[in-house]
């Protein structure tokens, strides 16, 4: 079995066709016809369904297909591993974010980051909560995340760099904004609007809902915080954010939670990572970073 085998059989099973498959890895037709026809004979099974217009995988080939993802994804990963230790190589940080965190506090660490390391670069990807950027992490795929969590957490290859907490966000005609603190109890009628579940968000609304034995009635879960504020604005429902992702809105009234909810933000790495000397410059930077008067003064505020 080969690479190259493989990598022709992953991308025809998404391509469903022989020629396209050929055009997107520049190699003739014959090459890939060949190179499946050797894996099947290597294997003793049919992979593909083959037809004129398009192919498809056969149940063999669609269990295939998961073990040949995954070697073509540790490869990858090894391959990237290995650039650490390159001579020639530029030094490049892999990290992940949650949508809470994108648009608000990252782009102030990346602008000090800059400043302070100009000679390491950050490949930023956003992720859709703070599991998925823990488990690509743990996978070897991030170098650093950012993640949120509740603040009696205490993660393993972690380091807290933000602690704030949750704040209601009312429409502004609301009967409740008259109010200086609200419990979840008084919440039991309202509509929510709230991010996708896995988020840490969605988890304390549900779990403090249902300790006054309630569940939520959502209207809407999103990934967008832009939309959840508006909506929040228009008078669709209510929601509830981190202090330092709402501090500056004037569109709804923010009000603080009796008792309160805390919420943290940490930077997070993998447990089996082994630092390069560019991890060890951020780590570095983010100390540093996170203990200056202007990072405290700019996301902790209340």
């Amino acid at each position: 079995m080969e690479f190259r085998q493989l990598e022709y059989f992953c991308t025809i099973s998404e391509l469903e066709n022989f020629t396209r498959t050929a055009e997107a890895l520049h190699v003739s037709q014959p090459s890939v016809t060949k190179a499946i026809k050797s894996l099947e004979a290597e294997l003793g099974v049919m992979l593909i369904n083959r037809s004129q217009k398009h192919v498809s995988l056969t149940e063999q080939g669609k269990v295939f297909l998961v073990h040949a993802q995954r070697i073509m994804q540790d490869a990858a990963f090894a391959k990237k591993d290995m650039l650490r230790y390159r001579s020639d190589r530029q030094d490049i940080i892999h990290f992940g974010v949650p949508p809470m965190v994108e648009g608000y506090l990252f782009p102030d660490l990346f602008t000090k980051f800059r400043e302070y390391v100009p000679d390491v670069t950050l490949d930023v990807q956003e992720f859709s909560d703070s599991d998925e950027v823990r488990q690509r992490a743990d996978s070897g795929e991030l170098d650093f995340g950012i993640v949120l969590g509740s603040v009696e957490e205490d993660l393993d290859n972690s380091m807290r760099i933000l602690q704030d907490k949750m704040v209601l966000c009312l429409p502004p005609q609301h009967p409740l904004a008259k109010k200086d603190a609200i419990s979840f109890q008084e919440l039991r009628d309202e509509k929510f609007i709230m991010q996708q579940p896995n988020t840490y968000q969605y988890r304390q609304i549900m779990n403090h809902c249902g300790a006054y034995g309630y569940v939520p009635d959502i209207v809407l879960c999103t990934s967008q915080l832009k939309t959840i504020k508006q909506l929040v604005a228009n008078g669709s429902g209510i929601s509830m954010l981190p202090n330092f992702v709402t501090r500056m809105e004037k569109i709804f009234v923010r009000r603080p939670l009796a008792p309160s909810v805390g919420v943290s933000v940490s930077l997070f790495w993998g447990g089996n990572k082994n630092l390069s000397r560019a991890d060890a410059r951020f780590m570095e930077f983010m100390k540093e970073y996170t203990e200056t008067q202007e990072f405290k003064q700019h996301f902790r505020q209340h």
